[in-house]
């Protein structure tokens, strides 16, 4: 429901590693654009998240589409939409396994597939938001679907808030809680 919410072009850009140095560490990259839609109360947004973790390699990329309504001369509500799609690779062959016959490590994960959807809501003004979203309302089986092991995410509810005191003409400050 964000999507579109600020004036004109947003783009945000992430790199993080951790523990720098020691092979197969964490690694998240995010690219994030969005804009409203001219006047009409549309906005768009596409994002991509890859994360790499180890022998994993985690890449989503959704659409979202957001429409906003005006309650009063301050305040605007969101509501959104998103679309995402999941590939997800898992190289087992890179790992050093005590057991080779471990059917754990039998064949690797090539471009597993998974769609989702999400929603959300948006509350805002120049000086305030709150908002509430749901980005992965699917369930989604990760690694393998056989008998062996298999990790269900869960569903996932986020709600944020914040507000913008101005200090001077030129300093904002904007404390935020997710």
């Amino acid at each position: 429901a964000y999507a579109g919410s600020n004036e004109g072009l947003n783009i945000f850009g992430l790199y993080r590693t951790q523990w720098v140095g020691l092979e197969g560490a964490p690694k998240t990259a995010t690219l994030s654009v969005n804009t409203p839609l001219g006047d009409s109360g549309l906005g768009l947004g596409v994002n991509f998240v890859n994360d790499h973790l180890g022998v994993m390699d985690d890449n989503t990329l959704s659409v979202d589409l957001s429409y906003a309504i005006d309650l009063n001369y301050h305040y605007k509500l969101a509501f959104g939409l998103k679309g995402s799609a999941n590939l997800l690779d898992v190289n087992y062959s890179k790992l050093h396994i005590y057991n080779p016959s471990d059917p754990v490590a039998e064949s690797d994960i090539k471009n597993k597939f998974t769609p989702n959807i999400g929603a959300g809501l948006f509350l805002y003004s120049d000086k305030a938001y709150v908002g509430l979203s749901a980005p992965n309302l699917l369930t989604r089986s990760r690694y393998n679907d056989n008998d062996v092991k298999t990790l269900r995410e869960k569903l996932h509810v986020y709600a944020t808030g914040g507000y913008v005191f101005d200090l001077s003409n030129d300093i904002k400050f904007k404390p935020a809680a997710m």
